[in-house]
């Protein structure tokens, strides 16, 4: 069975979960079908982090078994802002 591709993983959070941006980037050096996400929505506001990813993983639930590795970063678009100004 083959993993999904980075853009199908996009496509779907930024449907699923109204995403305002969405990062995913393949970690062919861990194996293949590995994954590192970066996920900013509206809908994680006042939740935890265990919450926010069983969001994501509700919202790739069809392609999780074809997933051997997921790392996520789940922020509100308040917590990306934040991020992003203390980079520059």
């Amino acid at each position: 069975m083959e993993p999904p591709t980075a853009e199908e993983l996009r496509e779907r959070l930024q449907e699923r979960l109204q995403a305002e941006h969405v990062e995913v980037q393949e970690n062919p050096q861990l194996c293949r079908g590995s994954f590192r996400l970066v996920v900013v929505s509206g809908i994680f506001r006042g939740l935890k982090t265990l919450q926010r990813h069983r969001l994501v993983n509700e919202a790739l639930k069809e392609e999780l078994g074809r997933i051997h590795a997921l790392e996520q970063r789940t922020l509100t678009p308040e917590q990306w802002e934040e991020q992003r100004g203390s980079l520059a």
